[in-house]
């Protein structure tokens, strides 16, 4: 029976320093990353991209943080001692199994593929999570642009109302990330919230229409004479902000969710997982780039099976009506969804029922636009504890996510005259993948 509440990483953290500062290390302030931000008139689109942002596509990512286990979710091994208590079960794609905790995705399998033979070499939570995100081999949260500030820039456009770079939280709201690195913060995240919308969006009252533009058309003055005689990166980043405010300010509804009918949202549930969801369906429709949604504690050292039978089960349903709603209102064609996580679980299981950090062998899942329906990429061995066929890792996945929303993904950036490669050079996507 699904809960309103999943049990948190406060509940099955390591004891590593990243559960208490991860999230420190890798989201600052606008101006924290601002130092290494260029003026946007300096920037120019990756090959091929104007084209595709004009068709509209987004991509959403579910990070499950913390590091989902494949044996109790993507790639079961119930037929042996290392894969736990859970059965594997059949899904609406012939031939393909995955773990009886998600019953209802099972059902929605036909819209999604599996990558199950990714090998990394990080097992510390905030590190693997800076990999993945940026598909690079780094330690620096701010060295790369992550995921969503790539898509974001590569998909831009310049009408276009909407930060291209959405987290969409369960509650809560307002404030940047610094994951864009040389991008610029205009491509870094915004957290807006399903349940409070955009805090502070309507003009206060007393300040009418003809006022408050008085004050921004003076603002706008002051910035512009300024950076005539001095160029400071800050002001770029505040003016930005403020211009993206207004905008903001103007399309306030469409993080509503309460404008969707009650059984919409009696289908998605009232909790912060349907909510996070319902929000992200809501912003694809609106054509955002990028929309990420998090749910944490998977990070299970001991009592993994009860957590799992918690954490797995909460996220199943709602998901599985993300992705059926998604399909039936025809934006899988446009849409890339990816379940993410930062590491898998090892096959040895601990004394306590635990499962440590495993990289050696673990899984995601994947669907939607670009991608080849009931595929299944690579494969472990009996125990699920080494990868046995068409190993890959992040560098490789970041390639794939880029190419199947149209991004070429070995074009370059071209910032204030130097080239930075969109991807890892070093790597290419999984064509078998791509459709």
């Amino acid at each position: 029976m699904m809960t309103d509440k999943v049990m948190t990483d406060r509940d099955t953290w390591c004891g590593s320093r990243e559960h208490f500062i991860g999230r420190r290390q890798f989201m600052g302030t606008t101006l924290a990353g601002v130092g290494s931000a260029v003026g946007a008139s300096l920037f120019t689109h990756p090959v091929g991209a104007t084209e595709v942002a004009q068709r509209g596509k987004s991509m959403v990512v579910i990070f499950l943080e913390g590091g989902l286990s494949q044996f109790e979710s993507w790639d079961p091994k119930s037929h042996h001692e290392t894969g736990g208590p859970f059965k594997a079960i059949p899904t609406s794609v012939p031939g393909i199994h995955i773990s009886e905790l998600l019953p209802h995705t099972a059902k929605q399998m036909h819209h999604l593929a599996l990558i199950r033979s990714i090998k990394t070499n990080l097992d510390d939570h905030a590190l693997a999570t800076n990999i993945v995100r940026s598909g690079r081999m780094t330690r620096s949260a701010t060295e790369y642009p992550e995921l969503g500030a790539t898509v974001a820039k590569a998909l831009d456009r310049d009408d276009f109302p909407l930060p291209g770079h959405i987290f969409a939280a369960a509650s809560g709201s307002g404030g940047r990330g610094n994951n864009a690195a040389y991008l610029g913060p205009q491509y870094a995240n915004v957290t807006v919230s399903g349940d409070a919308g955009v805090p502070n969006s309507v003009r206060p009252e007393g300040i009418d229409v003809s006022v408050d533009t008085q004050r921004n058309t003076w603002r706008r003055f002051i910035n512009s004479r300024y950076t005539r005689s001095v160029h400071a990166t800050e002001v770029d980043a505040f003016t930005q902000s403020y211009e993206q405010a207004l905008k903001m300010m103007s399309q306030r509804d469409v993080f509503d969710i309460s404008k969707e009918s009650q059984a919409v949202r009696d289908k998605y549930g009232n909790h912060e997982l349907g909510k996070q969801l319902l929000l992200a369906r809501r912003l694809v429709e609106h054509e955002v780039p990028y929309i990420e949604v998090k749910n944490g504690g998977h990070d299970t050292h001991w009592n993994n099976f009860e957590f799992h039978i918690h954490n797995v089960t909460y996220f199943d349903k709602p998901f599985a009506v993300f992705m059926e709603d998604m399909a039936e209102r025809g934006l899988l064609e446009r849409t890339l969804v990816v379940v993410m996580t930062e590491f898998g679980r090892t096959a040895k299981i601990s004394q306590g029922f635990g499962r440590g950090h495993g990289t050696d062998a673990w899984s995601i899942a994947l669907g939607g636009c670009g991608i080849q329906k009931g595929a299944v990429i690579g494969k472990t061995d009996e125990k699920g504890a080494e990868v046995v066929d068409r190993q890959v890792d992040h560098r490789h996945l970041f390639h794939t996510y880029l190419r199947a929303v149209g991004i070429d993904s070995s074009a370059e950036f071209n910032i204030a005259g130097r080239t930075f490669p969109i991807a890892d050079p070093a790597a290419g996507p999984i064509t078998e993948l791509l459709t």
